[in-house]
């Protein structure tokens, strides 16, 4: 489509507006500055931001308190959920919060981004211990698809953990399924089974979360908000049910939030949880070749001893890689779904 020309009139009009939504931004930067400076606000505060609401943010207390409804200043850059920040709050005169404002932000030990329908990062989540990868029984998973968080994990350098739901439609000897994440087991990942069914079907999953804050991913219908239903009861959640005919989810969770577990496994720290917008695979437009073959764990001792530089551990002679999968040292599975990512991002 063409690009449309304004009139002389019509960008008078458009430079108008724009002008004035900068000054209203300005206008509420300066109000909040004015009454910290009358003493409106009280004084700084460490806090952590539990939910965002375009310019306005909830902000849970160090202390345990309840969140409150925060707004940002004007010059601060975006904020996320789990972004821990400065705050200060307004009280009436009960001495009652009944708001507060954002001055700060604190260091980011890490965020997570992830790419939207142009391919550009966007930030998801901030300050997380973990990524539970959650998978089922039922939606079946696929290798291709675990591998494909994994790849998306590393590269966010924040630890994954898979996570078997809905553990009791498995077979007695645990099936194919369970040997597929023996292989995971054995290249160092972290492999966590549950079930809402049953009295201790949380009780591995809760000694996991314990004194980390951890985001849940995974496809829609894995049960992912079932399981923060069952592990925050007094939360009002809402859970999708699986297509009868397509035996996929339905998207249920429409705003990241941090949820702060109510107990922890065996007295311990309770662990808080962020749940983000269900995806039905983690986008990997934004990684190139390299990068997805160091989020192969198993390539990263192998990568840079191939005889060519420039090798793409296809048909290449000399390839580190390819050598280890005839050696059996890299599952071929395993190689056949980098490929296939690989493939993936040309065709994207």
């Amino acid at each position: 489509m063409s690009k449309r020309n304004l009139s002389r009139q019509q960008r008078w009009r458009i430079e108008k507006v724009q002008a004035e939504r900068a000054r209203r931004a300005d206008r509420r930067d300066a109000d909040d500055t004015d009454k910290v400076a009358a003493g409106e606000y009280g004084a700084e505060q460490p806090g952590r931001v539990v939910a965002h609401y375009g310019r306005t943010l909830d902000v849970s207390p160090e202390d345990g308190s309840p969140a409150v409804r925060c707004h940002m200043r004007a010059n601060l850059e975006g904020l996320v959920t789990g972004d821990r920040v400065i705050w200060r709050a307004a009280r009436n005169p009960d001495g009652e919060i009944v708001d507060g404002v954002v001055v700060a932000r604190g260091k980011r030990a890490n965020v997570l981004e992830r790419p939207d329908p142009r391919g550009q990062l966007k930030p998801v989540a901030a300050n997380i211990d973990q990524i539970l990868i959650v998978f089922a029984v039922e939606p079946a998973p696929h290798a291709n698809l675990i591998d494909r968080y994994l790849v998306a994990a590393e590269a966010t350098g924040i630890a994954p953990v898979l996570v078997l739901n809905k553990r009791d439609l498995l077979p007695a000897d645990g099936g194919e399924l369970r040997r597929l994440l023996g292989r995971y087991e054995a290249l160092g990942y972290e492999v966590v089974t549950s079930s809402t069914e049953g009295e201790n079907g949380l009780a591995a999953l809760l000694e996991r979360l314990g004194g980390r804050t951890s985001v849940f991913v995974g496809q829609s219908g894995v049960g992912k908000s079932s399981l923060i239903d069952r592990l925050l009861p007094d939360e009002d959640l809402r859970i999708g049910a699986l297509s009868k005919d397509s035996r996929k989810g339905t998207h249920t969770t429409t705003t990241a939030r941090l949820y702060r577990l109510p107990t922890a496994a065996d007295g311990g720290e309770p662990g808080e949880l962020i749940d983000s917008p269900g995806i039905r695979e983690f986008g990997l437009i934004h990684l190139d070749e390299q990068q997805v073959a160091e989020g192969f764990i198993e390539f990263r001792e192998l990568l840079g001893h191939c005889r060519f530089r420039d090798c793409r551990h296809r048909q290449e002679p000399g390839c580190a890689i390819l050598a280890a999968v005839e050696r059996g040292e890299v599952h071929a599975q395993r190689f056949a779904s980098y490929l296939h990512i690989v493939d993936s991002l040309d065709e994207s």
